[in-house]
């Protein structure tokens, strides 16, 4: 005897929402895991119904860039902490770097890393594979992946690939969209003997300073244009840079941080560690110039960086302290506080953080609100305000660099493929989100509307 499957269907009503074209009031019907209407007919039978009204309904937040440190770094951060953080930030999918313990630098540790996640994950969730000296082979295997990472100047971990030989290897007889860390390795290393390895946090932007930047992704960017190879540069950190990106030639796109958009090195006297990263915070006038590049369409995406460690690690002094800091749970409410602020428009944020990602790694059913795409959606309130507190935080780190600052917009309702799993800062932790699914015929950002 056969059995039908029966889905729940849920009828989002009232809201405004944010379609690719642009705000519209119109209701929005879920059925199943799938957007299954927009403004279904008004007789249409539904199992419940949400009152949106005076509220907005997003597509779910794609975070093209986190480390959740699972597996071997665990104490930090694991694929559950950091999922229970994302969900609560109406984060609905991310994709995690290689750069843990071991590193995913082979299909097999690509697999394991994804079947751990199913496992332990409340959000969507997705794996690049880390590229070394001598594993083309397996980048040129790789399937169920966004891309191929690259770290072009060294960061956390031992990934580094910063002889000519092993790039050109790499961008030429690859496939698969790549993206890097760049920072100068051979810079940094001239400014921290310069410096006698730094002894203070301003240290940290004069080590990883604006050349290293830009000497590294300018390399990159030539890599790319010369074996015409799709590239995105991620955290990118400086004025220079966002100049270099007028060149994209249908090859190269870019992501700016929060950190980078919203501190400077003014703001090491009052944050120290908790804002060091890399690369490096940098001035105001860098500020300024991410938020032009945002604006005008030469960096597209907005992803966190999100690297949490200890409290107790962060605390040791310069240069003992590791570079790095929480961002995933407060990223989309950051944003939607510079709606508030007149600074961006919510398509804007919408854009940036839900449809670029999604074309950039070729993602299927991401990114939008339209029929046949997955229920990965976010409400959220354009008046509500909160403040940003330590001991509210769900990453295992239990800190956050904007701790005590209030912000007004916040995500209150975020469905994972159809299911509810974050109401008002209370998550599922029993929800489990799905593996990311690519199509990289498609052609990334440039090629798709």
């Amino acid at each position: 005897m056969s059995r039908t499957l029966i889905m729940s269907r849920t009828l989002i009503k009232n809201a405004c929402c944010v379609l690719p074209s642009g705000c519209a009031d119109i209701d929005v019907l879920i059925e199943g895991t799938t957007i299954a209407a927009i403004d279904p007919a008004s007789i249409t039978a539904v199992d419940e119904v949400i009152d949106a009204t005076g509220l907005h309904l997003i597509p779910g937040v794609i975070d093209d860039q986190v480390h959740f440190r699972d597996p071997g770094l665990t104490h930090k951060e694991d694929l559950h902490t950091g999922s229970l953080a994302a969900a609560k930030g109406g984060v609905t999918t991310f994709l995690e770097m290689p750069n843990t313990k071991p590193e995913t630098i082979t299909v097999a540790k690509l697999h394991e890393k994804l079947a751990l996640a199913a496992t332990k994950c409340v959000v969507n969730y997705g794996f690049y594979i880390g590229a070394t000296t001598d594993n083309v082979e397996e980048l040129k295997s790789a399937q169920r992946t966004p891309g191929i990472k690259i770290f072009i100047g060294s960061s956390t971990g031992e990934l580094l690939v910063d002889e000519q030989a092993a790039l050109e290897a790499i961008f030429s007889k690859s496939t698969l969209p790549i993206t890097a860390h760049c920072e100068d390795e051979a810079t940094v290393q001239a400014n921290a003997a310069a410096l006698d390895g730094g002894h203070s946090f301003r240290d940290h932007s004069k080590i990883r300073d604006h050349a290293a930047a830009r000497i590294a992704t300018s390399r990159a960017m030539d890599l790319a244009h010369r074996h015409n190879h799709r590239f995105h540069v991620l955290h990118v950190s400086t004025a220079d840079e966002t100049e270099l990106l007028r060149d994209h030639r249908g090859l190269v796109t870019a992501e700016a941080c929060p950190h980078h958009l919203f501190f400077n090195v003014d703001d090491y006297d009052r944050l120290g560690s908790l804002v060091q990263m890399n690369p490096s915070i940098k001035d105001r006038a860098d500020n300024d110039a991410l938020w032009a590049a945002l604006a005008d369409g030469r960096i597209q995406v907005i992803a966190t960086d999100h690297a949490p460690h200890t409290l107790e690690e962060k605390d040791q002094p310069y240069p003992k302290s590791p570079s790095g800091l929480p961002a995933v749970e407060n990223s989309l409410a950051l944003l939607l506080d510079q709606v508030h602020r007149g600074r961006c428009t919510i398509e804007q944020v919408v854009a940036w953080m839900c449809d670029a990602p999604a074309r950039v790694w070729d993602m299927i059913g991401k990114g939008r609100i339209e029929e046949g795409y997955d229920a990965d959606l976010v409400l959220v309130d354009l008046e509500r305000q909160h403040t940003i507190a330590n001991e509210s935080q769900l990453t295992k780190s239990k800190w956050s660099p904007w701790h005590g600052e209030t912000l007004t917009g916040k995500p209150v309702r975020t469905w994972v493929m159809g299911s509810l799993v974050c109401v008002d800062d209370l998550v599922d932790a029993s929800a489990r989100g799905r593996e990311a699914q690519y199509d990289h015929q498609r052609g990334g950002y440039w090629a798709t509307a």
